[in-house]
């Protein structure tokens, strides 16, 4: 993603996918990004992705929600297949967007 995609955001979703290790490793390196190119203070939102794969999860959600209270952002886990916390993924950073306006 090029650094143009970043300016103006006033949120900004990191999602990844609950059932790949790689795929959360790499989310401190987008975070990094996002700090790099992006507003001061954009919200961010971490998202696990794919929380219908129960048993092909290896991304426990404790795991996730501690790294995102260490960093200090809003975390949730949804599922694109089922619909499952996908609406309230929008609202949460709906919400963010408005209190820090």
């Amino acid at each position: 993603i090029t650094s143009s995609y970043y300016r103006g955001a006033h949120g900004i979703i990191v999602v990844y996918d609950v059932t790949d290790q790689e795929s959360f490793n790499n989310v401190k390196q987008w975070l990094n990004e996002i700090d790099r190119y992006a507003n001061e203070n954009v919200n961010k939102l971490l998202v696990g992705n794919k929380s219908d794969l129960t048993a092909k999860k290896v991304v426990d959600y404790a795991t996730a929600k501690a790294f995102a209270d260490e960093i200090g952002i809003p975390f949730l886990e949804t599922s694109a297949k089922s619909a499952t916390n996908v609406e309230q993924a929008f609202m949460t950073m709906a919400t963010e967007i408005k209190n820090r306006m």
